[in-house]
Formats: C-alpha cells, structure tokens, sequence
C-alpha cells in the first residue's frame, strides 16, 4: 500500500489487496497475474447512468476477453446491493452481468486510488485503471459522474497498449483509424545521427515512411 500522501499513477505496480466482490473474495492483482484487468468504479448502484455503462461493458466483456483482459467494476455499496442491482438488471434489460464488482462500502480502496473527489462524500467518480499482465497500471482516465463513459474507447485503448508493448512502436491518434497515416504504427524516434541514417536507408528500402527522420511510420505486420 502507498502512503495516504502518494498519489497513485502509470507506471505504479498496482495495489496488493484483497477485496469482496459480488463473485466471493479475489486478491489484486495477484488472482489476474498473467491476464489484463480493467477496474472501473462507479457513484452507486440503482443509478441510470452507472446502468447503461454497466449494459455496454458487459456486451463488450467477450471483446475485452479475446484480448485477454479481464472487467472489474467497483463502488462503495456493500454485496447485497451489488447483488440486487445486477439482478435489477437482468430482470428489465435481459443483460446478465457476469464479471465481478467489488464492494467497497468503507471506500478505503476506493480513496487510496484517488476515485473519490473532495467534497464528494463517498460517491466514487467514474474511474478507469488499465492494468497490464505484470500487475503495472498502464492508464487511468477519470470521468465525472454526470457523464457515462465510451466503453469503445476503453477497449480500444487495451488494444492500443497491447500493440504498443508487443511491437515497441507508438500509437496515432485514434488508432486504427488515424486520418493521417490510418492504421500505420510511428516507428520511436531516433535518438542519435546513426539512427537517423538508418532510418533514411530504411525510407529508401521502402520499409518505412517519414515526413521527416523524427516522424517515420510503418504498417503493422503482426508476425
């Protein structure tokens, strides 16, 4: 555990703790070692918007699995809330929620991960954490409560990191779909005068493109 005083950020190992969850008790991220897991958190159970979001990862939960990565929702209700309202769910929406959701009705986890906002009582804000295979939380993004989250995009940045860490290349904005360089990958910069002549022998060799020996690109050949 940090100190009260730490703030929680990208690139920390993420919290050993064990929690209850709608699915009986599991340790972090221990239970997950070898897989990704998204933690969410959300204001409170019986709430609309926190419904719809819960709806969306839950048709994506398949999607998020063939990545192997793992959902985790959180809030500060107890179990038997959790359970009613997953139950609620299924009742009028037809969506059975199958991943876990912890209870964290004293919101000790829920405040060394920075999810409650001053002022706020315990209501959580809309708090994502991608954690890596290792344990390693490689993003955070924070939503306010007022407005849902785009499940999508959160998918789509699991995929993003993965490619990231499996290819050693970086990102465009909006990858795959980036209306620069579309699906290409940004090879890293060279960092001395014989990478950058490397690099242009490559340009030559039509390996890659550049715009300049700082900006280069590929596609993505998943070997």
């Amino acid at each position: 555990m940090k100190e009260s005083s730490e703030v929680i950020t990208i690139g920390d190992k993420f919290p050993d703790v064990e929690v209850q969850t709608t699915q009986g008790p599991i340790r972090l991220p221990e239970d997950y070692e070898g897989k990704w897991f998204v933690l969410f958190s959300h204001p409170g159970d019986f709430t609309p918007v926190c419904t719809t979001e819960f709806i969306s990862f839950q048709q994506y939960q398949k999607d998020f699995n063939k990545m192997g990565t793992e959902l985790i929702g959180l809030s500060v209700d107890q179990v038997y809330a959790h359970l009613k309202w997953i139950e609620w769910i299924q009742e009028n929406t037809g969506v059975s929620i199958t991943f876990p959701i912890i209870a964290d009705p004293l919101g000790s986890l829920a405040k060394e991960l920075g999810m409650l906002p001053p002022g706020q009582g315990t209501r959580t804000v809309r708090a994502v954490f991608i954690v890596d295979d290792k344990g390693i939380i490689r993003q955070i993004l924070y939503y306010p409560q007022e407005i849902g989250r785009n499940i999508q995009e959160i998918w789509r940045s699991v995929h993003a990191l993965q490619t990231s860490s499996l290819f050693n290349v970086a990102l465009p904005e909006n990858w795959p779909n980036n209306p620069f360089i579309g699906g290409n990958v940004i090879v890293p910069p060279a960092n001395s005068v014989e990478e950058i002549q490397k690099r242009l022998e490559l340009q030559k060799q039509g390996k890659i493109e550049c715009l300049d020996w700082w900006f280069c690109y590929k596609p993505l050949k998943m070997e």
